[in-house]
């Protein structure tokens, strides 16, 4: 049987204690228990740091998606963590087969410390400098703006699911249950959710900013590089 089928199973009993006739004394205990059930959150950034140690070369080389005929004179990395703890109340049935959890799911959304890099050939007491700093301090304050949003898009969703919810299945398998729908079915999601900001950053390397920065501060920055190519960010 596959996870989505024991899913499917395990819970099967939840479906019944919302629409059976008559509740047993055990479903009225877990519906009375279900006010334990929710989720919580909580979404953290450790600051940044600026980086001026790499070349140029090395920055087109570190970045993830290829630069077109271009170069990379700046770079803002980070990567998105996610954490989700989950325990629950468990309550069993007297004499009989089955089991409720009361879901606490705990899920916490962070990056560790954001590096902004600007490539070593620009001083920074430059003109370039600045610019292709302010760039890059667009980049973090995206990151930064996108946290709280995908928390509440994400907080909406898991309330629904598990808010107030007793959740049931046989005696025994109620904790891994719950454990294999997180796995399976909330971790992926997140984890998309969270990568959804880097549309966001795509769009901030637009070809129409790649060309203002190659003519920035009188030329300074082909000065300094020593190419006609059009650098990226």
């Amino acid at each position: 049987m596959n996870l989505a089928s024991q899913l499917l199973l395990g819970w099967a009993l939840l479906a019944c204690a919302g629409t059976c006739a008559a509740r047993s004394a055990f479903q009225q205990r877990c519906e009375e228990a279900a006010g334990k059930a929710g989720a919580t959150f909580s979404s953290r950034d450790a600051g940044y740091r600026v980086d001026n140690t790499l070349s140029w070369r090395a920055l087109t080389q570190l970045k993830r998606v290829a630069v077109r005929n271009g170069l990379v004179l700046g770079l803002t990395r980070a990567e998105s963590r996610v954490s989700i703890k989950v325990d629950g109340v468990l309550l069993e049935e007297p004499g009989g087969a089955n089991e409720c959890v009361m879901p606490q799911v705990d899920v916490t959304l962070y990056y560790p410390p954001i590096v902004i890099y600007v490539s070593s050939e620009f001083a920074p007491d430059t003109c370039s400098y600045r610019e292709i700093l302010a760039h890059e301090m667009r980049h973090l304050n995206t990151y930064l703006d996108f946290l709280p949003k995908v928390e509440e898009r994400i907080r909406i969703r898991l309330a629904r699911r598990f808010s107030g919810k007793p959740l049931y299945a046989r005696r025994g398998q109620a904790r891994s249950l719950l454990q294999a729908e997180i796995d399976a079915n909330w971790m992926p999601y997140i984890k998309a959710e969270m990568m959804r900001v880097e549309r966001l950053q795509a769009a901030i390397d637009s070809p129409v900013e790649y060309a203002r920065l190659s003519k920035v501060c009188q030329g300074e920055v082909q000065s300094l590089i020593g190419s006609t190519r059009r650098p990226g960010s």
